[in-house]
């Protein structure tokens, strides 16, 4: 494996574990108007460090129990590519929709994008069945 590849594998992977340890300072993106959130299936983008931190406010309340299983990986220079499954309680209002403290079970592909020269990572795109997800948490569906 080389080098650049095995530094995003490290990043990736302490990014996930801070998500899922609830360590918003281990999430490691680029500290400054770089870092970037895509949200994509909303079409919604935080942008600059302070932009990305607002998004994990609002998934911290609206799914504090949130976990990231990790079930694929794929590492291209620049880019890793996760396959994860994410669960947890909806117990804070998101997307609208008020918290009736259902269980979510969402299946999603994330793109970590890194700056070129000193790679870091500068965003990261997420895409997920925002139908689904919203039907769990109003209840008219259940998380698998």
């Amino acid at each position: 494996m080389d080098d650049r590849i095995a530094r995003q594998r490290q990043i990736v992977a302490d990014h996930i574990r801070g998500e899922n340890e609830k360590d918003w300072e281990a999430v490691t993106f680029v500290q400054d108007d770089r870092a970037r959130y895509d949200v994509v299936p909303l079409g919604t983008a935080f942008r600059g460090i302070d932009g990305v931190r607002g998004f994990y406010q609002g998934i911290a309340a609206a799914i504090p129990d949130l976990h990231i299983e990790v079930i694929s990986q794929y590492d291209f220079p620049g880019c890793t590519v996760l396959e994860v499954v994410i669960t947890g309680t909806h117990q804070g209002d998101f997307l609208g929709v008020k918290a009736l403290g259902n269980r979510v079970r969402l299946e999603m592909a994330a793109f970590y994008a890194f700056d070129s020269r000193s790679e870091k990572l500068v965003s990261e795109r997420i895409y997920f069945d925002q139908v689904t997800l919203a039907q769990q948490m109003q209840g008219t569906a259940t998380a698998a």
